[in-house]
């Protein structure tokens, strides 16, 4: 198995095992979390999107596995990384595919607003703090748009004829788009791409027609409910996030 391994990232480890990648659980994860995940999978596999398709859940040496298809291809990180100078392309792709994904629904998904007002409770924050964000992300439109949750360009697979495939579905929910794109503007950030999160950002609000200020406004509110899981280093960075929009 070592050697067939394709990425190690927190508390999962996949591997290639013929046509199949597995996706094994460290035993910390909860059998709810796994099972949540090959489910939300499974949910987004009909939306019009390409998502390799799970095709069975079981137990390797005691841990969880989510077992689905192999996309052969290289990740759109790693297409960035070596064509710099193909970096804009890839940009514009990035923001179509996220838009591809905000147009679709998916009624049984669990909503994003009651998971960011779960996290919001739970964040390590001073109750005033915690009030203004409650009241902010009520006052925000609700809609119902999937949304990804952790989009970024290691998530998403492009096949040797171009085909991209857009992997991870742990995080998706259905709600507000532009939670979805202050998550991806942070990931950026928290990545040490500043400017890279600058040009997407300039780039979506333009493609979508979204005013920047208004993605900006769901930022604390992000920020806050990703802390809660985030490693120490990342918290202080995301928590610093959460008072730099002045409260109206």
């Amino acid at each position: 198995m070592s050697e067939n391994i394709i990425a190690v990232r927190n508390g999962k480890t996949i591997y290639r095992e013929g046509n199949t990648a597995v996706k094994v659980f460290d035993e910390g994860y909860a059998k709810p979390d796994v099972l949540n995940e090959a489910l939300n999978q499974s949910r987004v596999e009909n939306i019009g999107i390409n998502v390799p398709k799970i095709l069975e859940v079981k137990m390797v040496d005691g841990k969880w596995a989510i077992v689905s298809e192999f996309i052969e291809g290289k990740t759109l990180a790693q297409l960035m990384q070596e064509n710099p100078d193909k970096m804009n392309d890839y940009l514009n792709l990035f923001v179509d595919l996220q838009m591809q994904i905000h147009s679709a629904t998916c009624p049984l998904l669990n909503k994003l607003k009651d998971k960011m007002n779960r996290k919001i409770s739970e964040a390590d924050l001073d109750a005033t703090t915690r009030y203004e964000l409650h009241t902010r992300l009520e006052s925000m439109p609700k809609h119902n748009k999937v949304c990804h949750g952790d989009f970024n360009p290691s998530n998403i697979i492009m096949t040797a004829d171009g085909t991209p495939y857009i992997l991870d579905w742990s995080h998706v929910t259905q709600g507000n788009a532009s939670a979805d794109v202050a998550r991806t503007y942070l990931l950026f950030n928290l990545a040490g791409q500043s400017e890279l999160a600058y040009d997407y950002l300039n780039l979506f609000s333009k493609k979508s027609d979204t005013a920047k200020q208004y993605i900006q406004k769901w930022m604390p509110i992000v920020a806050a409910s990703q802390s809660v899981k985030g490693k120490p280093e990342e918290r202080e960075f995301l928590l610093s996030w959460v008072d730099v929009v002045e409260y109206e």
